[in-house]
């Protein structure tokens, strides 16, 4: 194996997946809706939206509530205005988060993010304090045998992506954010279908966790984040080791 998972390095362990499924949804919505406010109501002409559809899509949320997204984002119903804010911050072990958000309400969610910060063994920090240390991809991991390198890494790079790297049980890519739908298609067009595909803030340089405690407390800080409804994502330059994730599930 070349290296640790780029996904394994941007993934905390998910609780209750079927009790927060509406959430998602919700925040799914919010995206959408958002996406095709300032791009327009086609994703094949609207980068932004047809990766919101796909992500909406990966959680299962159903056709009619997504179009309806489109139709309200679009014009077609009442909407409300939402603004795209990025807070930084630090969480147990000086680990470094970022923590995307769409909201109606500055104050109040800049309230819940250093509220969920301050709880949790974290600080919020100042704009450009760990942004400098994250850069933003498209994201793919390939299932496939390792024999399959080569056609991989041809379909990815014809594509203009940046990288294919071996891992567990296939491969992973990364381009420029622009080219995720051109990669996508590239990759299923010589039929290897993503099993994992986003849009993600990747770190530049990691920080390995050794105390079982302090993985813990940041993966509850994690889910505390992301449990709030205006947190889309939230991205953390934690190195995913076998020993803190097996850490995490304890959490």
């Amino acid at each position: 194996m070349a290296g640790h998972s780029k996904f394994k390095n941007i993934m905390h362990r998910k609780k209750g997946v079927d009790a927060k499924r509406s959430k998602a949804f919700s925040k799914h919505a919010k995206l959408i809706m958002t996406a095709a406010r300032t791009g327009g109501p086609d994703p094949a002409m609207n980068l932004t939206l047809r990766y919101a559809i796909e992500r909406a899509r990966a959680d299962n949320m159903p056709k009619d509530p997504i179009e309806r997204a489109i139709v309200k984002g679009s014009g077609g119903g009442e909407g409300v205005d939402l603004e795209s804010l990025t807070y930084e911050g630090y969480g147990p072990g000086g680990v470094a988060i970022l923590v995307d958000a769409l909201t109606d309400n500055r104050a109040r969610t800049i309230t819940d993010v250093r509220m969920a910060f301050d709880r949790n063994n974290g600080n919020i920090g100042e704009s450009g304090s760990v942004a400098w240390n994250f850069e933003t991809k498209a994201l793919f991991f390939v299932p496939s045998e390792a024999s399959a390198e080569e056609a991989v890494l041809m379909a990815a790079m014809e594509a203009e992506a940046d990288d294919c790297t071996p891992t567990d049980g296939g491969f992973e890519i990364t381009a420029d954010p622009t080219k995720f739908g051109s990669v996508a298609e590239a990759l299923e067009g010589a039929g290897y279908k993503p099993a994992k595909s986003e849009i993600a803030s990747l770190p530049k340089t990691t920080v390995t966790l050794d105390d079982a405690e302090q993985v813990q407390q940041l993966v509850r800080l994690l889910d505390a984040l992301e449990d709030l409804d205006d947190v889309q994502n939230t991205a953390a330059n934690i190195e995913w080791t076998d020993a803190a994730l097996a850490a995490a599930e304890h959490a």
